[in-house]
């Protein structure tokens, strides 16, 4: 049986395509979460009207890879510390949460986050949300994979590939 992630930190296309990379990852879904528009536009959510985030959900399967890993890897890729930007991408859109999906995910982050802070692992503070799962919204279809059917396009190459090289070197005993 799977179970549901949701992860927002920065473009959706980084952290997709850095979490398709896992073993035990059975899908992952580019869409906007966390905000008060209903069947939100990619158009609307960068205006930044929506209050939503760009976010992945992570169908994985916890009997390959635990929820705490997936979380592991999730604060490697992304910059946790700043407040609604990601490298180049600035606005609320871009900002880096979590969204839990019953209390032990809740749990899992807090605890993981008071880890990371207590052991300095970042020179400022965590800034992540870490917020209860509402409505996901699945972004459009040429959103979806769009490292895969795109690894050349300058915007995959430059911020993209570094993230799912990292996943690779830094976390290979987790690939596929």
């Amino acid at each position: 049986m799977t179970e549901m992630a949701t992860f927002a930190g920065g473009c959706f296309w980084c952290i997709e395509a850095a979490f398709d990379e896992l073993a035990g990852v059975e899908s992952t879904t580019s869409g906007y979460t966390g905000g008060d528009v209903e069947d939100p536009t990619y158009e609307a959510v960068c205006r930044g009207t929506t209050g939503h985030a760009e976010a992945v959900r992570v169908e994985y399967d916890p009997g390959t890879i635990d929820y705490a890993d997936l979380l592991e890897v999730f604060f490697s890729i992304h910059d946790p510390t700043t407040v609604d930007r990601e490298g180049p991408d600035v606005g609320s859109q871009y900002r880096s949460a979590v969204y839990y999906h019953d209390d032990r995910q809740r749990e899992v982050v807090e605890a993981f986050v008071e880890d990371l802070e207590d052991a300095r692992v970042y020179t400022d503070s965590i800034v992540t949300e870490i917020e209860p799962i509402g409505p996901f919204y699945v972004a459009e279809e040429y959103h979806q994979d769009y490292f895969a059917k795109n690894p050349d396009e300058p915007y995959c190459a430059a911020q993209v590939l570094p993230k799912v090289e990292k996943v690779r070197t830094e976390f290979n005993s987790m690939t596929t």
